[in-house]
């Protein structure tokens, strides 16, 4: 992983909705910064399913569940984008999240 990618890990164990639109979402956004997507068995978010995750060197980490990714699928744009201009990760006004801010379900410093 560099120093200036997002890691964007998308549970795909738990039934519901499928990610199939959100690589393509992702790639059309126009990130400044390059956003890795990788598919992780079970995040242990199940009691809320989908979950996704966001990580970067030296960035919080973010794990958000009760996600829809049809749905859903502009505020996860938009909690990249805010991911991407927060310094360490660390998203001060989530707003720009949309729904997903309802969805965090943990924040943890970089290390």
């Amino acid at each position: 992983m560099s120093g200036d990618e997002i890691v964007l890990r998308l549970c795909d164990t738990c039934d519901g909705p499928s990610w199939d639109g959100v690589p393509e979402a992702v790639a059309d956004a126009g990130l400044e910064v390059p956003v890795r997507i990788e598919m992780q068995a079970c995040m242990n978010g199940c009691a809320r399913p989908r979950t996704l995750a966001l990580q970067g060197v030296g960035r919080a980490t973010y794990f958000f569940d009760g996600v829809d990714p049809v749905a859903d699928l502009g505020d996860i744009i938009g909690t990249l984008r805010a991911y991407a201009a927060a310094p360490k990760g660390w998203i001060e006004d989530a707003r720009p999240c949309g729904r997903l801010r309802f969805c965090l379900r943990g924040r943890v410093p970089a290390l």
